[in-house]
């Protein structure tokens, strides 16, 4: 691994909560308005906990998801991008990333989904000081922060004693993780 880059097999505690966090806004490349597929779920999901998500896929401009317009490209999106959630393919990946890293600003966070992983383009986007994620899903990172997820059969793989709280909403939280204001 290249000095200054992070290990994208094993991030750093508090990277993704950070992530996840300070995000306001997210570009999701490639949703869709299929409730079957994991690209509606996932976007619909986050906008569920108070995420602005802009669905991105030039094959559908104009539908709706969520009350959400599908838009055509990156450049579509109306203000600041703070995580690019890339649910398409790796090859495409890298294109995508090549696109958001030519926007004004740039955004914080290049994310991609799971199974999609893409290192020469993380490295570009890493050396113009984006972070990045691969081969991670934001709703389950979520939900394993939130205290969602073991609610759903999931594990995070760890054990705690550590007594979770009733956020506001009804819901627990255990780390910090609380739906978006």
């Amino acid at each position: 691994m290249t000095p200054g880059r992070i290990d994208h097999d094993r991030y750093p505690p508090g990277y993704i909560r950070d992530i996840l966090q300070s995000a306001r806004t997210i570009a999701m490349v490639g949703a869709s308005e299929n409730p079957v597929r994991p690209s509606y779920i996932v976007t619909m999901y986050l906008m569920e906990k108070g995420y602005r998500v802009f669905p991105i896929n030039p094959g559908k401009v104009g539908r709706e998801i969520g009350g959400r317009k599908f838009l055509g490209s990156l450049t579509d999106v109306p203000e600041p991008i703070d995580i690019v959630d890339i649910f398409r393919n790796a090859d495409a990946a890298g294109g995508i990333v090549d696109d958001a890293l030519k926007l004004d600003p740039l955004p914080k966070v290049i994310w991609m989904q799971l199974g999609v992983r893409n290192d020469a383009a993380a490295v570009r986007a890493e050396a113009k000081g984006v972070k990045v994620v691969m081969n991670r899903c934001p709703k389950m990172e979520y939900g394993k922060l939130s205290g969602e997820w073991s609610w759903i059969g999931g594990f995070s793989g760890k054990l705690s004693s550590k007594k979770q709280r009733m956020h506001a909403s009804g819901k627990f939280q255990s780390l910090g993780i609380g739906p978006r204001k």
